[in-house]
């Protein structure tokens, strides 16, 4: 999300190592670095100016300790004045009211409203275990509608019904009528969006707030559009009185400015991180942790907890099992492997929280660590028989050309999926035998190459 504004915060910072002491004259130039890759980042403007003013004032004259350099010292003032300025940690929803709770998503059309709908149905079905309603209002995209539709059955949420011709307040009195009948504990609402912020937009979505009495009204905004969420944000919240924030598209490549922007110009806190496009991709918002990840520092704890929240811990211990037995590594684990990786947003989501110099180490084996390669290598294998999926040493010439076919790639990629897990297989058979102490022999340090830790 923050890679071209980190590249730039790093290379402003690196210019003080080695000083004795932070000073007017060494800093004034790491500072004008910083503001500019603020702007560049699209940080609104008096946002930037405060941030540096603040920054300024904490880091002059600040004598470096024994075992520090000034670049250490400088970094720990931005990391505390970014997390002053991105607002508290967040504690997610307020759901303290009479069931059902009407949570109201507002934002321009694109930032990822419907998606973001059904992120936090689920998000509250499998943490706080509450009954969701989902309901849409946007009835100028009908495949608005449908889409939610979809997404509700996927979750195995409920989903209210809408009739050709329904305008939206009768939607949203429907709905709540729903949600009460059915004893609900909670009501998405997801408004529609236009291209730009327009009275027409404004006067419905003020009406719908109304008509639903919604408790939580969210501003839902797409990271990358830099000055113009900054601007919506600004009008949303004097329509709404907004009483929260979602970050959506976090995971792309995005100067990040909006992040850093839209809670100084509305007052209202960040809630959660939308971290890509499947409904699992929702955390909360933490502010020291997203300020470490923008200065280079990664997000190992946010890493820990997806780990925890979304791997199979029984798929897990069937395979260390499996491996202990010296049953063998066959390509169905290798693929549960893969399928696991993709479900906790595949590897650029989890190389994105690593900390700089290490992730930058991992994306330096071209191809590896790609999404899309990962992908390929699940085709490869799901175009393999049972028998040669169990048992490798089956698979000749011929059974290449015919896997290659039937995954719609060439020979050779072929070839490069087994030399891999031959290298894995030597692997996991090496642990089998010593345990962790052999796997380390085998290794000398290393994965072996083709594979991530």
């Amino acid at each position: 999300m923050f890679d071209r504004l980190t590249e730039r915060l790093s290379g402003a910072v690196s210019a003080l190592t080695g000083r004795g002491r932070l000073t007017d004259d060494n800093i004034s130039d790491t500072l004008r670095q910083v503001r500019m890759a603020l702007i560049d980042a699209d940080v609104a403007v008096p946002v930037v100016k405060s941030f540096i003013d603040a920054v300024k004032v904490r880091a002059l004259g600040t004598e470096v300790a024994q075992s520090l350099t000034p670049g250490q010292v400088f970094i720990k003032v931005l990391h505390e004045e970014l997390v002053r300025v991105m607002g508290e940690p967040a504690a997610g929803l307020n759901l303290r009211a009479q069931p059902p709770v009407v949570v109201l998503l507002a934002g321009l059309q694109g930032a990822g409203k419907t998606t973001t709908a059904a992120k936090l149905a689920r998000l509250l079905k499998e943490q706080q275990k509450k009954r969701v309603l989902l309901a849409s209002v946007d009835v100028y995209r009908p495949a608005a509608i449908t889409q939610l539709e979809r997404l509700a059955a996927q979750i195995e949420v409920a989903f209210h019904p809408v009739a050709l011709g329904t305008s939206p307040l009768e939607i949203v009195r429907g709905a709540k009528e729903q949600a009460e009948r059915g004893l609900f504990d909670v009501l998405i609402i997801d408004t529609a969006g236009r291209l730009h912020v327009d009275a027409e937009m404004m006067t419905e979505v003020v009406a719908v707030d109304r008509a639903a009495a919604a408790h939580e009204r969210l501003f839902i905004v797409d990271s990358m559009a830099g000055q113009d969420a900054i601007h919506a944000a600004r009008a949303f919240n004097d329509a709404l009185d907004l009483t929260g924030i979602i970050l959506t598209k976090a995971d792309g490549d995005a100067r990040g400015g909006a992040a850093l922007s839209v809670r100084q110009v509305t007052g209202k806190p960040i809630l959660f991180l939308g971290t890509g496009e499947k409904v699992e991709a929702l955390e909360l918002f933490h502010p020291e942790r997203v300020a470490s990840r923008i200065l280079g520092m990664g997000d190992v704890l946010s890493l820990v907890e997806q780990v925890e929240r979304d791997l199979d811990r029984t798929q897990a211990e069937k395979l260390a099992k499996k491996i202990q037995k010296g049953r063998g590594f066959d390509f169905n684990d290798l693929r549960d492997q893969m399928l696991q990786l993709q479900k906790m947003g595949g590897m650029g989501a989890l190389l994105d929280k690593l900390p700089g110099k290490l992730a930058q180490a991992a994306t330096q084996a071209p191809g590896v660590f790609e999404d899309k390669q990962v992908r390929r290598q699940i085709a490869i294998i799901n175009s393999m028989t049972v028998a040669e999926r169990r048992k490798p040493e089956l698979i000749d010439g011929s059974r290449k050309r015919r896997i290659a076919n039937g995954s719609g790639v060439q020979v050779q990629d072929v070839n490069r999926l087994m030399k891999q897990f031959l290298q894995m297989q030597k692997v996991m058979k090496q642990f089998s035998k010593g345990g962790i102490k052999g796997l380390m022999r085998t290794l000398g340090g290393r994965m072996p190459p083709g594979f991530s830790p």
